[in-house]
């Protein structure tokens, strides 16, 4: 039995990719072409997207970066990467660090298999780090694998949970618009203290919205905003929208978000963005079966006991010759430390089927049991283990 992502295929096709759009991929891939005004035969919408990675957690109370920080053995980072790489459209991703991080990031790529990845060099601030993307965007060199898009997304490396949806709409306002930025209600009232730390005066919240991330901008527009900026703006600017606003006199096109746009800050949040990871992964499994007959007992008995949408895939143990089965089951503990470093944790699960109807109930019940267990707390010490219901 292996937990895994939504959209894979078992255990020999590793690559959890965590957000649930199931079967949307071609649908906004269309969707996207149809806004953008292409037309059969003709290319579709150039988009790339940026990445400023360069913080040192201060927040975070940490001494690792946050977007290095480990969840459940990944770095977060890669959960962002994998988001927007599950989406098709989006051509290249920059990704700006420093460069006493360069060679974690190199790391980090090759060992999850990444692609369309492109490394720079970050700035001291975000805006300095969004700028390293965007001139590597811009800059056409014979040696370089980048080419100028027609639209450019930036995400924070530190929002692991955004959906396809989410950038069609930024991407498509931004094609519009010019500007397009994910917004979310206010949770607290901002208030304006005066000098001497009492309360100016407070903001009316219904009329406020909190600025979050992905945003989109048609390249042109937010590259010469960058070359026009002050150093001020630079040093102490986080709003890439302003920007747009200030020196391009484009209004950006406010979407709204969904509530997991939120940013990993503190470390209270790691836990957080932990649970929600764990979530998606167990919406999907792998169940080897030893007959096919009674697939249907145990996919019914999965829906009622994990109470979510399954993905279960089915392989029929009796095709196995018997002389291969005990191999075959030697070779589990093998194939768990091969998968475990694409964070997939591979377990067997023999589940015994008697002739009495009650006996199999019971059997199935205690199986699916183990398999909540397993989901829900991704034990690593028990990968490879042959278990038994």
């Amino acid at each position: 039995m292996e937990p895994g992502p939504p959209g894979s295929s078992g255990p020999a096709e590793p690559g959890p990719c965590l957000s649930g759009q199931r079967g949307a991929d071609h649908a906004a891939s269309a969707s996207l072409q149809s806004a953008a005004g292409t037309e059969p035969g003709r290319h579709s919408l150039a988009v790339a997207a940026v990445l400023p990675a360069g913080g040192c957690g201060e927040r975070m109370g940490v001494p690792t970066p946050k977007q290095f920080c480990p969840i459940l053995e990944r770095p977060l980072i890669s959960y962002t990467l994998q988001a927007l790489e599950r989406v098709c459209w989006i051509k290249d991703i920059v990704v700006a660090v420093t460069g006493e991080n360069m060679e974690v990031m190199k790391s980090i790529i090759q060992k999850y298999q990444h692609k369309r990845i492109s490394l720079v060099e970050a700035g001291v601030t975000r805006h300095r780090s969004i700028f390293s993307g965007l001139k590597a965007l811009a800059e056409d060199q014979l040696n370089s694998k980048l080419s100028k898009p027609e639209v450019v997304i930036i995400h924070d490396a530190v929002r692991p949970f955004v959906e396809e949806d989410v950038l069609l709409k930024v991407v498509t306002a931004a094609k519009e618009h010019g500007a397009a930025g994910a917004i979310r209600p206010l949770v607290s009232t901002v208030i304006s203290p005066s000098a001497d730390g009492c309360l100016d005066h407070s903001l009316e919240r219904a009329r406020h919205r909190a600025s979050e991330m992905p945003q989109a901008f048609l390249f042109d527009v937010i590259y010469e905003a960058y070359q026009q900026c002050t150093d001020y703006d630079l040093e102490f600017g986080t709003e890439c929208l302003q920007l747009a606003l200030k020196y391009c006199r484009t209004k950006a096109k406010l979407v709204e978000g969904s509530p997991d746009l939120w940013k990993v800050t503190y470390k209270r949040d790691l836990y957080a963005a932990e649970s929600i990871i764990k979530e998606i992964i167990s919406q999907e499994i792998c169940v080897v079966m030893d007959s096919k007959e009674d697939n249907k007992h145990v996919g019914h008995l999965l829906e009622e006991v994990l109470k979510s949408e399954l993905n279960v895939h089915f392989l029929d143990f009796k095709l196995v010759l018997p002389s291969q089965k005990t191999e075959n089951l030697m070779q589990i503990k093998e194939f768990s430390k091969k998968v475990k470093e694409r964070n997939i944790l591979l377990y067997g699960l023999l589940i015994s089927y008697p002739q009495d109807e009650q006996k199999l109930q019971e059997s199935l019940r205690q199986g699916a049991i183990i398999i909540a267990s397993l989901v829900k707390e991704r034990n690593s010490g028990l990968i490879g283990q042959l278990l038994i219901a």
